[in-house]
């Protein structure tokens, strides 16, 4: 039996006296599945088809890349398969791998939270500036007393305490499911003891006051369901996604526990739709609040209210 290599090096042919059969690299099986991708309509199809084979392999991509021209492993055939169909019936990346990278920390991910946004790390990005205000820079000195309400995978709040290795944090949901990847989060990262968890309905069951509060609640109108990429739409939990005819159901919600619960000179980091901004900005002022400022994302939206008790 003898192997030999095409020009292209990404086709090799075995010959063992009945004829030619082909033996595809890893750089044909995975150009194959960036076609199915794409035609599946996958925003980033080259990136989603090979951490998919990573994943499947436990090992880096850029591994992967290096031995782009090696045979592939046909028993990995249907394994691979199965994976690169979930994604093109699209599946969100995170559920299907069950992680995700969220300000430089790997988290795990589950059906039963959102999957970390990029333009969530300026929420992070704000609270963090507020407190080098209050501290002078030395932000790692911060003892203060953190409130995550609708935490999730807890992103925001782990992000945070990473950050600040003298703070505590409450972390809130009022899934259970969601407080179990949160914790789950929390003790992979080495933070569990920083942190606590609680299932209530935002802040109801909460006693006590809070130097910063985050949320990133639900805020899309019902009627934006149908504008919703498929993977957010038919794969994220419609509770954490949509806050009423005008989506903002949830800032009511949260109006009156926030000002029962923050502290004196405390801040509010809240994330917001596109376009809210100024109505959010209005509900808060009428229960006592002011917006010290704004915070764009990467796409130069407001994606982020500041807030202080007048």
């Amino acid at each position: 039996m003898t192997i030999g290599s095409d020009i292209t090096g990404n086709q090799q042919t075995r010959r063992n006296g009945q004829g030619p059969a082909t033996v595809h690299t890893i750089g044909d099986v995975v150009g194959k599945a960036i076609q199915r991708l794409g035609a599946a309509g996958v925003e980033q199809p080259r990136m989603d088809a090979w951490l998919l084979l990573a994943h499947l392999r436990s090992v880096d991509r850029a591994t992967l890349l290096a031995h782009a021209r090696d045979p592939f492993d046909e028993n990995e055939r249907l394994s691979f398969q199965a994976l690169v169909d979930r994604r093109a019936a699209r599946e969100p990346l995170a559920h299907i791998i069950g992680r995700r990278e969220f300000w430089s920390l790997d988290l795990q991910i589950t059906a039963d939270v959102l999957c970390p946004r990029p333009d969530s790390e300026c929420l992070v990005d704000a609270a963090l500036h507020e407190i080098r205000q209050s501290t002078k820079g030395h932000q790692r000195e911060w003892n203060g007393h953190i409130l995550d309400l609708g935490v999730g995978s807890g992103c925001l709040l782990l992000a945070l305490l990473s950050e600040l290795p003298a703070a505590w944090g409450v972390g809130v949901d009022i899934s259970q499911q969601a407080l179990s990847v949160a914790r789950s989060n929390g003790e992979m990262l080495g933070l569990g003891k920083q942190v606590s968890w609680l299932c209530c309905d935002w802040g109801s069951s909460l006693e006590g006051r809070f130097d910063l509060i985050v949320s990133n609640p639900p805020y899309i109108t019902d009627r934006e369901a149908s504008d919703l990429a498929p993977e957010i739409r038919n794969f994220e939990p419609a509770t954490a996604l949509f806050a009423g005819e005008d989506g903002l159901d949830a800032y009511r919600a949260l109006r009156s526990d926030l000002d029962r619960l923050l502290a004196s000179r405390g801040r509010i980091c809240l994330e917001i739709g596109h376009g809210q901004a100024a109505a959010v900005e209005a509900l808060f002022f009428q229960a006592g609040f002011r917006s010290i400022r704004r915070q764009q994302d990467l796409a130069g939206v407001d994606r982020c209210l500041v807030l202080t008790r007048d």
